[in-house]
């Protein structure tokens, strides 16, 4: 059962089993056996000194690249979408940001500042720090050709900048020291001279809600395209546009998202993504590499 645990040292809420699928995208998922949800970034530096060095950590923005297995999480969610979503426009393009903000946010907010070059982030369905964690990107575009500093924090509650440079960054993926977390980052854009960024944008999720499955529970693409091809054309000339796992469907608009059809569950999700990648594996030779992130104990 869900349990609101209060800690006087603490200003944010503990919660104890709490249910994932609250917290995903695809509406599925086990219980995290804690969720701490921060008040603010220096809660948050209270809250990881309260715990063990060994405790397993999963930090959460919108869910959206995520699959929670249904036996649930023995560690820690820690939620950074409302704690950590401070956006400031600094100078000469300059943009702070922090891990909790939904990528689409910086996308609008930086046109409404007359900067250019973030448009692509309308695109991406998470918050910043998960793209961050996995150079997540849409329309051409990618976040850490935009990243010029990123702000961690370890597991002591300690604070630190690091430049880009730090970290070995290629397609939808992002290594670097472990043990630190993302809580915001600074983005470089341009003046927008030619003023068209809105209208960029509006291109842009026409594009995307003509060719996706916008407002079906999904968590976004579930492959990376692999070298000189799309996993969604490859799927779709398998034949497996319209498959079926229990509650689970690939999409029939298209081929790369699977959508929860209303009564999935996380283990109809894992069969289904292992089913596909099979299936391609099996008649292309090729094998498909998911972009979402599976953990958790199997139900």
């Amino acid at each position: 059962m869900n349990v609101v645990e209060h800690d006087q040292r603490l200003r944010g809420e503990l919660r104890i089993n709490e249910p994932m699928a609250a917290h995903t995208s695809w509406r599925v998922g086990g219980p995290a056996r804690r969720f701490y949800r921060p008040a603010d970034m220096d809660d948050l530096a209270a809250f990881m000194l309260t715990l063990p060095e060994d405790e397993p950590l999963y930090w959460v923005g919108l869910g959206s690249n995520l699959l929670v297995r249904d036996g649930g999480l023995a560690g820690t969610v820690i939620a950074v979408h409302r704690a950590l979503g401070g956006l400031e426009h600094e100078a000469d393009g300059r943009v702070l940001a922090g891990a909790g903000v939904p990528c689409a946010r910086i996308a609008r907010q930086s046109v409404k500042w007359g900067l250019s070059g973030g448009e692509f982030f309308a695109g991406i369905p998470g918050t910043l720090g998960g793209a961050l964690a996995m150079n997540a990107g849409a329309f051409g575009g990618e976040t850490w050709g935009r990243v010029t500093a990123v702000q961690v924090m370890n597991r002591h509650g300690a604070l630190r900048w690091r430049q880009s440079e730090d970290y070995q960054v290629g397609y939808r993926s992002v290594t670097g020291p472990a043990d630190e977390w993302f809580v915001a980052a600074r983005l470089q854009f341009q003046m927008d001279a030619a003023g068209d960024g809105r209208e960029q944008i509006r291109a842009m999720l026409t594009r995307r809600n003509a060719t996706q499955p916008t407002g079906q529970a999904s968590c976004g693409s579930v492959f990376r395209n692999p070298p000189g091809d799309h996993a969604a054309r490859l799927i779709e000339a398998a034949g497996l546009k319209g498959l079926r796992v229990g509650g689970a469907s690939v999409s029939t608009k298209h081929a790369n998202f699977i959508i929860n059809t209303g009564d999935a569950c996380a283990a109809d999700m894992e069969r289904l993504i292992e089913q596909v990648r099979d299936s391609v594996e099996q008649q292309f030779g090729v094998t498909l590499i998911p972009e979402v992130r599976i953990v958790g104990e199997a139900g």
